[in-house]
């Protein structure tokens, strides 16, 4: 059936609005118009930026911090040196600002800050005055002792969790393509069907105007006459079921690809890998080294270990602060640095349970333990890992065979059926051979294409795992930076 038939029996559109569409091109589509690639793309700019705010941790940080103004009249409890009590007024308004510049420390986990300030008090009412303080400089140091290093912790883990994004980003998109291959090879099949359904109720109908004329000078029997007849009928009811669901199959890839309603897509045969056959090891030290399996789990004893070393640093807290500055004041900012002061804190903070009933203990216990569990999980899932890769390579290689015997079979049915119709208008065979011969070759056409995209659906399935494409040679790789922006 031409393309244009083929457009008109679908929506009566003009052939303008006919694309030829091969699997490489659907491939290329889905990974820019599909919904799962957008969504894939969108998991991984959160990971992105997640992976920036990390990074950010690490730079320096300028803070402004001000109060413009503040302004306060209250009266307030004041105690007079007889012992009495009366109510003070308190009229007055302050401008403070203070810069500071903030360094997470990595190696010990304290943070290192040195800030500048400036504050203005005005005293309102009789005796109104301004005073200002100034605090050019002053370092401050806060460390914990014994205390949990998070940051410390976030540099080991999310470098392996933007890896493990950008794996699976990959992944994910592989994941797309075998979506792509199998609308892509459902609309195939049902337009392969409806060829079908038509060419056979093209030829039943030639067949029973034979086998009419036949009936009449007694060369067929009555009942070979009406079997054919069904056959007419059914031939018929299939071109109906085969236009809907090749309709059905066509909105489905449509809409993954983001093709408008308008649009008549024809799918055409792609050609098979030749001679591609993969070595497990091979496969398995690709997978190894490339997959998100691979960072997930490193991922995941990184943060059993984190939860353990939180654990044991909470069961003891050590917590020292040192701050030193110089300051001054005046009633007049030119003469406010004439006379500076130093401005010194220090403080230890001790927080140690004496008795905690074992629930500091209980607490590393939980995470020692949570760590097994993971590490038995992942022990578990690379052996299903391994063996679900090498079933993948043995089903791939073992699908080249399948394939050449179907295409094999499919010439052979062809032919068979071809014979089969030039035997029946001879008279040398009855319908139920003739049907058995229709049926054989519509089954060995359907099987070439159904073998055809397992082919293809084991091969992408092996490359989203391994993240290289083998055909070329090559890793596969994804434009992040593009994907960011």
């Amino acid at each position: 059936m031409n393309i244009l038939l083929l457009s008109l029996s679908l929506s009566s559109l003009s052939a303008q609005d006919t694309i030829r569409i091969t699997l490489g091109q659907a491939i290329y589509e889905s990974g820019i118009h599909s919904v799962d690639a957008l969504v894939a793309k969108n998991e991984f700019r959160s990971s992105y930026w997640e992976y920036r705010t990390y990074k950010a941790e690490l730079l320096p940080e300028v803070i402004l911090d001000g109060t413009l103004p503040y302004y306060s009249k209250s009266y307030n409890q004041f105690q007079n040196t007889d012992g009495t009590y009366t109510f003070v007024g308190n009229d007055y308004s302050r401008l403070d600002a203070a810069i500071s510049i903030n360094q997470n420390i990595p190696w010990t986990g304290g943070k290192l800050s040195i800030g500048s300030s400036l504050q203005r008090l005005d005293q309102l009412g009789d005796h109104s005055t301004t005073k200002y303080m100034a605090m050019p400089a002053a370092i401050t140091l806060e460390q914990p002792v014994f205390g949990f290093n998070r940051v410390k912790w976030l540099q080991k883990i999310e470098p392996v969790k933007y890896k493990e994004a950008k794996a699976r980003l990959v992944s994910q998109m592989e994941n797309v393509t075998v979506l792509a291959i199998n609308h892509y090879f459902n609309l195939l099949l049902g337009e392969m069907n409806l060829n079908i359904a038509i060419q056979n109720h093209k030829n039943t109908d030639r067949l029973y105007t034979i086998a009419e004329a036949k009936r009449k000078i007694g060369q067929i029997s009555e009942n070979d006459l009406l079997q054919l007849k069904i056959s007419c009928l059914k031939a018929e009811a299939y071109v109906t079921e085969a236009q809907s669901s090749l309709k059905a199959d066509m909105f489905r890839l449509r809409s993954f690809l983001g093709y408008s309603e308008n649009i008549v897509l024809v799918p055409s045969i792609p050609e098979s890998p030749e001679n591609l056959q993969l070595d497990y090891d091979n496969v398995l030290v690709l997978a190894t080294e490339n997959s998100a399996f691979t960072q997930e789990i490193r991922r995941r004893q990184l943060e059993a270990a984190r939860s353990i070393s939180q654990a044991k640093s909470e069961r003891r807290n050590v917590n020292l602060f040192l701050s030193f500055g110089l300051s001054g004041q005046d009633s007049h900012i030119p003469t406010i640095f004439d006379n500076l002061r130093s401005n010194q804190i220090v403080n230890l903070g001790i927080r140690i349970p004496i008795l905690d009933w074992g629930k500091g203990k209980g607490r590393v216990k939980m995470a020692e333990s949570n760590r097994e569990v993971v590490q038995s999980k992942i022990e578990k899932e690379k052996i299903d890992f391994n063996q679900n890769i090498f079933l993948q390579v043995e089903n791939f290689n073992n699908q080249s065979k399948q394939l050449k015997i179907a295409v094999e079979t499919d010439r052979i049915a062809q032919k068979r059926y071809e014979t089969s119709i030039e035997a029946f208008i001879l008279g040398k065979i009855d319908v139920l051979n003739l049907n058995d011969a229709q049926s054989s070759k519509d089954e060995a056409r359907r099987k070439y294409i159904e073998e055809m995209y397992l082919l293809w659906s084991y091969y992408y399935q092996i490359r989203s795992v391994t993240l290289h494409d083998f055909i070329n040679n090559r890793n596969l790789y994804t434009d992040y930076d593009g994907i960011v922006k």
